[in-house]
């Protein structure tokens, strides 16, 4: 009970070890000292490493485990420690999918940068569509549609827009005071589901576009996406925030050294967490099958007139505007999930 830090960290067969000399404190050995911990479980040696105890800088902090100055290897049955100083060991067990420190903090710059370049990327192109755009009368139901494709991407950009500066603000603002924090994670909620939804709206609009054989006529067209793109995701969120505003909070992503996580803010309710992953799905679902169907028109053209490489800039780019690589997100497991992380990160936040 004394060696437990915040996070409730399991350690290997509950065993510590101290090990310490009388003349003082011993730290930067040359030679490490090697300290073995058998145990006869089996173990993943990724989700087991040789950690010590730091004690807390405060009177409010008891402390927490640490790795620095300690290698892990693994033998059967043993886990050796190789450590550089004297105190308090012990073999942390890890939950399957913890971050080192090292890959939060490249995944952070890499975030950071994309959702940067993506929000000045949509700010730019929202402004030149919105200097450069000639309104003029539709002359059929097809005009009418192929008129609404720009109004419809200038919508997406704008809640890309949205998503990438309340994300970009969400740990800065993790600092500050809670009611800050949560009005900042309901905005980026609010974001995200408008954008998933604005993708939809494009998968929509693309089957009208390619797919509908005869002319299609929807009174109100564009007001209608709207409602639902950027209406219901925002009463929805609003309503969550005032009948249960603890939903929105401080989101700790932890690693594997405690005291080197990171807090944003974003959702604090799993029942919350589980909607939006059910909300997300079904829209990337529908904009998979929109997507190939797509493909398969295009297939079909190519084999007419032999366009490949156009309809493979097509494809890509289609892929891009509904938003299929936030698909990635359902690898998040196992020896899927490093890779899966850098991949998402990359991809999603260049989106823009």
């Amino acid at each position: 009970g004394l060696l437990q830090d915040a996070h409730n960290s399991s350690v290997l067969n509950n065993n510590v070890l101290g090990a310490f000399l009388q003349s003082g404190h011993v730290a930067g050995l040359s030679r490490p000292v090697e300290i073995q911990f058998w145990h006869d479980t089996v173990l993943d040696a990724s989700n087991a490493t040789c950690v010590f105890w730091q004690p807390g800088a405060g009177t409010d902090s008891t402390g927490s485990w640490s790795r620095e100055g300690c290698k892990t290897t693994h033998k059967e049955g043993t886990v050796i420690c190789h450590c550089n100083h004297l105190t308090y060991f012990a073999v942390l067990l890890l939950p399957a999918g913890t971050l080192s420190p090292a890959q939060l903090a490249s995944l952070t710059h890499i975030s950071t940068i994309g959702c940067s370049l993506s929000a000045a990327a949509t700010l730019c192109t929202l402004l030149l569509c919105c200097f450069s755009s000639t309104p003029c009368p539709p002359r059929s139901c097809r005009q009418r549609l192929r008129d609404n494709t720009t109004r419809i991407h200038m919508h997406l950009l704008a809640a890309l827009l949205l998503l990438n500066c309340s994300f970009l603000l969400s740990t800065p603002l993790a600092a500050s005071a809670k009611g800050l924090c949560r009005v900042t994670a309901a905005l980026l909620h609010a974001s995200l589901l408008c954008t998933l939804a604005w993708m939809a709206a494009e998968a929509f609009h693309l089957i009208l576009l390619l797919i509908k054989v005869y002319n299609v006529y929807i009174q109100h067209y564009l007001l209608k996406l709207c409602l639902f793109a950027w209406g219901l995701p925002m009463l929805a969120v609003v309503a969550v925030f005032v009948f249960k505003r603890d939903t929105y909070g401080y989101h700790t992503i932890r690693t594997s050294e405690g005291y080197r996580n990171a807090t944003m803010c974003w959702l604090t309710s799993l029942p919350a967490y589980y909607a939006t992953f059910s909300y997300a799905g079904l829209i990337l679902l529908f904009n998979t099958l929109v997507l190939g169907r797509v493909m398969m028109i295009l297939r079909r053209i190519q084999r007419q007139k032999g366009q490949a490489r156009k309809d493979c800039v097509t494809v890509l780019g289609l892929t891009c505007l509904l938003g299929t690589t936030w698909g990635l997100v359902f690898f998040s497991f196992g020896v899927f999930l490093i890779p899966q992380l850098y991949l998402f990160t990359i991809l999603n936040s260049l989106q823009g």
